[in-house]
């Protein structure tokens, strides 16, 4: 059994198959997905999914990318749809200085609400950083959340090691198995166990077997062989341990 803790099934990706996409989930043995807002449509959408199905639960979040139309009117639908049942995080949220699609100040401005909507409801933090390391820890350090990981882990070393200071978990997607990925892998391996988890990002970055195609929670499993050959341990022990992190950090019943 395992768990993706990040994915999009709400994307127009999953359109033309959902339910067999969410079924073939369910039959190989992935016990429970959280499904991400990544704006307030999303979320939205997110909280239908968890409705239609025991085993997928929710998160409610704005990515930085929407920042510039983000008004007090869609932050405050945003904060009572979290109060949902079976929402189980805020998030997706963070800075992205990469495509840059939003101005900088913007993207600091809605993280940092988020950040505090989440000690508010006392629900964990899905971060999204991409070549922001030192504005996020910046914004981290100070607003302090209640839990986080860091999703879709990209950054450096360093980064990692302030991360894991902070008391952060980190995510890895099935990227760690592209055949450029060396620095990640490295990354993984000295990443602790328990602060692990596992995530798709589907519809993105599917296993290198995969590539040019979509992504789907299935898939987790190859990320879950990749980590374990990477740590030089059994599926079982990475199975084991990113399922007992991932119930407890977002209070998976």
């Amino acid at each position: 059994m395992l768990i993706d803790t990040h994915c999009h099934l709400d994307f127009p990706e999953f359109d033309v198959d959902r339910e067999e996409v969410i079924q073939r989930a369910r039959d190989n043995g992935i016990s429970y997905i959280i499904n991400i807002g990544s704006s307030l449509q999303g979320s939205r959408r997110s909280l239908e999914l968890s409705a239609k199905y025991d085993f997928i639960y929710a998160a409610c979040g704005i990515h930085p990318h929407e920042a510039d139309r983000v008004s007090n009117k869609i932050h405050s639908e945003l904060a009572e749809l979290a109060k949902k049942n079976k929402v189980v995080a805020i998030g997706e949220t963070g800075l992205d200085y990469y495509k840059n699609y939003s101005k900088a100040e913007n993207q600091k401005e809605l993280f940092i609400s988020l950040v505090k909507l989440a000690k508010e409801l006392d629900l964990p933090l899905v971060i999204h950083n991409r070549q922001a390391n030192e504005d996020t820890l910046s914004i981290l350090k100070k607003e302090q959340p209640v839990r986080a990981v860091v999703h879709c882990f990209s950054g450096d070393g360093q980064f990692l090691k302030e991360c894991l200071e902070l008391g952060f978990f980190i995510s890895y997607t099935c990227n760690i198995t592209y055949k450029k990925a060396q620095g990640l892998r490295g990354l993984v391996k000295i990443t602790p166990l328990d602060r692990l988890l596992l995530e798709t990002d589907a519809p993105f970055l599917p296993p290198e077997e995969f590539r040019g195609r979509r992504n789907e929670p299935l898939y987790v499993r190859h990320l879950a062989q990749a980590i374990a050959g990477i740590k030089e341990i059994s599926m079982e022990e990475v199975a084991v341990a990113t399922n007992e992190n991932a119930k407890s950090f977002f209070n998976l019943r």
